[in-house]
């Protein structure tokens, strides 16, 4: 039961109502049995799907063929339509805005030049 509620999670991130009253729902289990199946767990289900969530945006923060869409559209893409809400876990689990995570990315990724030569 646990890898196919995985396998759901995986499957659809980016759906905003993917909650842990959406999955018992889903699954047909009440959402009490839902935490017993991630008792040894280290993490909740919900704070698993953040997680993953946003595992998602900063690859896709970090990723160069991204770079022409706007961070809230990447945010909504997997999970969070509200952009500050979206900013603020960002913040808290990477300790650097969405914004300079990609300006940081993007300055890492430039090409170098070679130094003049003597």
């Amino acid at each position: 039961m646990r890898t196919r509620i995985d396998c759901y999670i995986e499957g659809n991130l980016g759906r905003a109502d993917l909650t842990v009253t959406h999955l018992a729902a889903h699954h047909h289990i009440s959402v009490r049995s839902l935490h017993r199946l991630y008792d040894d767990q280290q993490e909740t289900v919900a704070a698993s799907i953040r997680r993953r969530r946003l595992e998602r945006c900063r690859a896709d923060l970090a990723d160069r063929r991204m770079a022409a869409y706007p961070i809230a559209v990447l945010a909504s893409r997997w999970g969070f339509p509200v952009p500050a809400e979206f900013s603020r876990a960002f913040r808290t689990a990477y300790g650097i805005s969405p914004r300079a995570f990609r300006h940081r990315t993007a300055s890492n990724d430039a090409p170098r030049t070679a130094p003049p030569a003597k």
